[in-house]
């Protein structure tokens, strides 16, 4: 043990000892590099200086200058740009933090309900109690329990008993008859005088605009600006109130949407998204239905099958699926269990960007047309003005129209093609085929509401393209972005596409 005892202390002496020459030979090092080589710089520099004439010590002194300068630059780029990726990285934590702690809040909260309807589901079972019914039959239970006995879809009856199965045709009155750039005056009015919600004209144009391009909207900015208020207002204006459906954070697939059917009661859990679909094939004017707050829940989810529906050039095939089969009892224009969707209804969805929503992708985008409203409008002193009844057919025929009299110009799409170059090539972002379909009805659109193809193209590129941007490295990609903003300046002149512009130094002041 003596022995052991004796080479265990002579090896951490010799460990310790072999440390110590270590740090004294980088400490010797630096010393020599001090003394020895910045010290014979100074000698050299005192030995040459000696002969140095007035101008050879004016140039030195420049140089000198200069020198520090240049070394100064350097060091300051390096430390931006080690400032700049901290602050990446850290940004990036904390959105994956946020992200993780949101799902993990809306699978605890999906969770808890699918815990309520098993309970619901016992309480069927072993009570024999219809829980969707309950507060339907609250006025008189028997009453409404024989009525819709031999269906399995009570709401849905009550819309075939409220239209007598037949189709309501909208009477259009003379004065109703108006084009797109007097409807758009005339809703800006009607929505100050009537219900006191104020909008800017370039907003109104883009919606109507909007209506033509696609299907579906996506209404976004920050809280408080009148989003929901817009398609409300739309309803009112044309004398078919928009139905509001409050998106649920627990939406995870179609079912949370449209309904299912209760294995137990083997009545179908209707919701009241499904209702306000089905009303809408007894009608043939204009249908809004508003997903209010659809980010709470992922929309590529829930809101899937109906974006791929609607894609589908052949109409006639836009069916929704409800249950796999018809039986008798159930609701009129239930074919085969489906719904046929008409041309006359748009999906019109809110939305928030803040840590409790998640992002919208590009999946939906891409298919959608997107309307930022992140500021209220000025008060407008509008006469009284009446809405007006507007069938769908009348406004299909506006859309058509506009797009044939209004349609790009070439010099505008050469420019154009021009962008789409540089931004797929800088960007690895193009345009694409259906986004360059939509541009191609939303300007003629925009120009027939009172606006301009510059700013209606302007509008397009930034919401649809430059929106793109957000999934990159922004922060790397300094150089592209500065010669972006002067690509389009040269193209469209300085005081042009100021949307783009804009979303151009919003990025630059990230930097």
């Amino acid at each position: 043990m003596e022995a052991f005892g004796r080479y265990y202390t002579n090896l951490l002496n010799q460990f310790f000892s072999s440390l110590l020459n270590f740090f004294r030979s980088i400490f010797e090092a630096i010393g020599r590099l001090v003394v020895d080589g910045f010290g014979q710089i100074g000698r050299d520099f005192l030995s040459s200086s000696s002969g140095f004439s007035f101008l050879d010590w004016l140039m030195a002194f420049g140089v000198f200058i200069a020198n520090i300068v240049f070394f100064g630059i350097i060091m300051y780029k390096l430390v931006k740009v080690g400032n700049k990726y901290v602050r990446f990285v850290k940004t990036e934590i904390e959105k994956d933090n946020l992200v993780d702690e949101i799902t993990s809040l809306n699978q605890k909260t999906i969770e808890l309900i699918e815990e309520k309807n098993k309970i619901l589901a016992l309480k069927v079972s072993n009570l024999g109690i219809n829980p969707d019914q309950e507060n339907e039959e609250d006025d008189d239970p028997q009453k409404a329990k024989d009525k819709y006995a031999n269906s399995r879809f009570v709401k849905l009856m009550q819309v075939d008993e409220e239209y007598h199965n037949e189709k309501v045709i909208p009477i259009m009155l003379e004065d109703h008859m108006i084009n797109l750039k007097t409807m758009v005056s005339r809703f800006i009015n009607f929505s100050a005088s009537k219900l006191g919600l104020f909008y800017d004209k370039k907003i109104i144009s883009a919606f109507f605009s909007g209506l033509a391009t696609s299907k579906t909207m996506i209404l976004e900015g920050i809280s408080g600006t009148g989003k929901t208020s817009l398609p409300y207002a739309m309803g009112k204006f044309f004398g078919n109130d928009a139905s509001i459906i409050p998106v649920q954070p627990s939406w995870r697939d179609r079912a949370e949407m449209i309904g299912y059917l209760n294995e137990f009661t083997k009545k179908f859990n209707e919701t009241d998204f499904l209702k306000a679909v089905y009303q809408t094939t007894y009608r043939d004017d204009i249908n809004i239905i508003v997903l209010d707050e659809m980010n709470l829940a992922r929309v590529e989810y829930y809101f899937a099958e109906l974006l791929s529906l609607l894609e589908m050039p052949d109409e006639d095939q836009w069916l929704i699926d409800v249950v796999s089969d018809t039986k008798q009892g159930d609701p009129h224009n239930l074919v085969k269990g489906k719904i046929l969707l008409p041309q006359n209804v748009w999906f019109v969805g809110t939305a928030n960007r803040d840590d409790s929503t998640f992002l919208i992708t590009d999946k939906v985008y891409d298919r959608a047309t997107p309307i930022e409203i992140n500021a209220k409008a000025d008060f407008v002193d509008a006469p009284i003005t009446e809405g007006i009844t507007m069938s769908f057919e009348y406004l299909n025929q506006l859309f058509k129209i506009a797009i044939h009299e209004n349609s790009i110009s070439k010099h505008t799409m050469d420019r154009l093609e021009k962008l789409d170059t540089f931004i797929t090539e800088q960007f690895k972002v193009t345009f694409g085929n259906r986004i360059m379909k939509q541009i191609k009805v939303f300007v003629p659109v925009f120009v027939a509401c009172g606006g301009t193809e510059i700013e209606a193209l302007d509008y397009m590129v930034a919401r649809k393209i430059l929106r793109k941007f957000e999934s990159l490295n922004l922060p790397f990609m300094q150089t592209e972005i500065e010669d972006l903003s002067k690509l389009i300046t040269k193209l469209f002149g300085k005081t042009e596409f100021v949307e783009c512009q804009s979303y151009l130094q919003s990025i630059k002041k990230q930097f």
